[in-house]
């Protein structure tokens, strides 16, 4: 059976489907380009110390901690989330968790995911014969 299949549409519809709407204190764009994922969550005034990012399977955990900047006193207004937050998304088989990088500058952390070698577009080339030609079936020539 063949299918219309976009490699990297079924991992957008995982991120959209787990992570339903975004949490208070970590929102997240995803972006592709050509080779890889760009994905970037909003954590300002996040210590870098306290975040924790695991891979297991295809499961992306990501967990920050957002701390009060000081203790006691009265609060005359608190509106900035703190707390532990968590993310988690379910990634596709077509990117390549192993080579997963990440980067937290300006309060934003960024993963960058390279997209598996099997999945990338590749050119199959055309084996040209003549009228006796038959087709390939199992792997083997006729």
């Amino acid at each position: 059976m063949l299918l219309n299949y976009e490699p990297l549409a079924d991992a957008f519809r995982r991120f959209d489907r787990v992570s339903g709407p975004a949490p208070a204190g970590m929102p997240m764009d995803i972006q592709r380009l050509e080779d890889h994922l760009l994905v970037s969550f909003d954590l300002p005034g996040v210590d870098p110390g306290s975040i924790d990012l695991t891979v297991e399977g295809t499961s992306l955990t990501v967990r920050a901690e957002r701390t009060a900047p000081h203790d006691g006193g009265e609060w005359l207004a608190s509106e900035r989330p703190r707390g532990t937050f968590t993310r988690r998304l379910l990634l596709g088989r077509d990117l390549d968790t192993e080579r997963l990088t990440a980067t937290y500058r300006d309060g934003v952390l960024t993963l960058s995911i390279p997209v598996a070698e099997r999945a990338k577009p590749r050119r199959i080339e055309i084996a040209h014969g003549g009228r006796d030609a038959q087709p390939v079936l199992d792997g083997s020539p006729a």
